[in-house]
């Protein structure tokens, strides 16, 4: 059904007819997009894609988000969840004092657990390893998505290991799959001035790479919504889509809403709903070789993540049960949601429940 949408302005009825006969949009397209003021034109065609890719399946996942250590040598602007050692609030949690928090918290049907953290020099890389190792030998049915490329790149250089050599190690501790974090904007001048003083963009590009030679499929993110340019965040896009041209190792982009640093921040502070649907729809669009965009409703709030799976998304993520680093910088949504709630949220949207496990294998269809 193509008969809805009316574009008067005739590039973008040129973006129209690219993404229908399946051509891929250009850096140039993405940029028009992102100044147009036609939401509902950029919506209704990435809803289009989605519906090609995936029918009217709205995935989710039941999953349990990990902090061992909230320590991290790094000073990113934008992070408030990191601390010095020995600060208040500090804390960098053994395997067992970990598995101690998750009887306290995990319920039956957890399939993921989400692990990331500081970059805590502090601790050897075995540590890192033995963290997952502790894990997967009381959990050895609940998936390792562990560690982010900034996380593997920090491990390489307090191990004097490759990334290969860290990744392996991992592996064999029970690592399935890498997170998709620390991606923030691929543009090192943007990074040089958001001081996101770890991994730069060849380096997290290169531990991706790194993880789908090996076979782990992999997440990957853009954190939006501060200094970077619309250029900045459509060429963000085209390099993840160049290395998933190059490996397929993606499962799902997924964008993240840049958070205000004040809980108590105004709504002027924050990135607008109008600007997180149409980031989300463009991503659909020009991410034509990722099967899965995600709307993460920690950044964006529950009831927004049920208009974005009209507008290209095809994931609502998972049940989180207590999320820190996006609430830790003023994210004012729930900490976590229950599966009924996600269930009745993706209905709510006339799509299809569908729970998944990390590599969106189908386990329940909720008709």
């Amino acid at each position: 059904m193509h008969t809805i949408i009316k574009a008067h302005d005739s590039q973008m009825e040129q973006i129209i007819e690219k993404v229908r006969h399946g051509q891929r949009l250009s850096l140039e397209d993405g940029v028009f997009l992102y100044e147009s003021d036609d939401l509902l034109t950029i919506g209704q065609l990435a809803n289009e894609v989605a519906l090609r890719k995936n029918g009217k399946k709205v995935y989710f996942i039941e999953n349990m988000s990990l902090y061992f250590t909230n320590v991290c040598e790094a000073h990113c602007a934008f992070c408030n969840f990191r601390k010095d050692e020995g600060a208040p609030g500090a804390y960098t949690l053994s395997g067992d004092q970990m598995i101690e928090y998750v009887e306290q918290h995990i319920h039956p049907g957890v399939r993921e657990f989400h692990i990331v953290g500081g970059h805590n020099p502090h601790v050897p890389f075995q540590y890192y390893v033995d963290s997952l190792k502790a894990l997967n030998e009381k959990y050895p049915d609940v998936t390792l998505k562990a560690y982010t490329a900034a996380e593997i790149d920090f491990f390489s250089r307090i191990s004097g290991l490759s990334y290969k050599e860290v990744l392996e190690e991992l592996m064999k501790a029970g690592l399935k799959s890498l997170t998709g974090g620390g991606a923030e904007i691929l543009s090192d001048h943007y990074r040089k001035k958001m001081r996101v003083d770890k991994a730069d963009v060849s380096q997290y590009l290169e531990v991706h790479r790194t993880a789908h030679k090996l076979g782990l499929r992999t997440h990957t993110t853009m954190l939006y919504g501060s200094i970077e340019s619309k250029e900045d965040r459509i060429r963000h896009l085209i390099q993840i889509r160049e290395l998933q041209d190059e490996t397929g190792g993606f499962l799902v982009f997924i964008p993240l809403s840049m958070q205000p640093i004040n809980p108590k921040a105004g709504i002027r502070r924050r990135n607008s709903a109008f600007e997180d649907l149409k980031t989300i729809a463009i991503s659909r669009l020009m991410l034509d070789n990722f099967q899965h965009i995600k709307a993460y409703f920690i950044n964006i709030g529950v009831q927004l993540t049920q208009v974005a799976l009209t507008m290209g998304a095809s994931d609502a993520h998972g049940t989180i049960v207590k999320e820190r680093i996006s609430h830790a910088a003023g994210a004012l949504t729930p900490e976590g949601i229950t599966r009924e709630d996600l269930i009745w949220l993706i209905k709510g949207a006339g799509r299809i429940p569908v729970e998944r496990d990390t590599f969106y294998n189908e386990i329940k269809i909720y008709e």
